[in-house]
């Protein structure tokens, strides 16, 4: 039986993996070294189940000592689920996705905090909920701005000035409010 495209993208190692290598390819000593706690195996493991799905492929080889060391890149298109499988998930299915989701985020900030020295304010760390009221053309005018926005940032290399900092969005009605 074939995974779907969302149960092999929706696991929890496996997301973080294609987050690494979104905009930038990277080795598989490359990926261990930013996903610090998976296990080797478990890497190669799930790279291969993201090449078998399609989602990455090998960018280039190299011989180093005697093996050959893959750089991995995301391919273009294909880590984003399709609007006719979102169309086609049910209520639960829209669950597990959104559940995968804040436990990816949930392990990001856990790992924030199991560091040695943690200073929210120093490192920029924050998290709240702003409601919004909103027709359905401001709001699209307002993603395609934060779009825009967060563009300009996402071609940024590594440097040893730059830290790696995640930013997560959800985007929901509040049906409990009154209209």
């Amino acid at each position: 039986m074939t995974e779907r495209s969302s149960d092999l993208l929706l696991h929890p190692v496996r997301l973080r993996i294609v987050q690494a290598l979104v905009k930038r390819p990277m080795t598989a000593g490359g990926l261990k070294e930013v996903l610090g706690d998976v296990a080797q195996a478990t890497l190669y493991r799930h790279i291969k189940a993201l090449q078998n799905g399609g989602m990455v492929d090998v960018a280039a080889e190299r011989q180093v000592r005697g093996t050959v060391e893959r750089t991995y890149q995301v391919v273009e298109g294909a880590v984003a689920l399709s609007a006719e499988e979102l169309a086609d998930a049910g209520s639960d299915d829209h669950f597990r996705y959104f559940a995968t989701f804040l436990g990816t985020l949930l392990a990001d900030y856990s790992a924030y905090l199991d560091t040695d020295r943690i200073d929210l304010a120093a490192d920029r760390v924050g998290y709240r909920q702003i409601p919004l009221w909103l027709t359905d053309d401001e709001l699209d005018d307002f993603t395609t701005e934060l779009r825009a926005l967060i563009q300009q940032r996402l071609d940024n290399e590594p440097s040893p000035h730059r830290r790696r900092r995640l930013l997560s969005t959800i985007v929901m009605p509040d049906d409990r409010s009154p209209s």
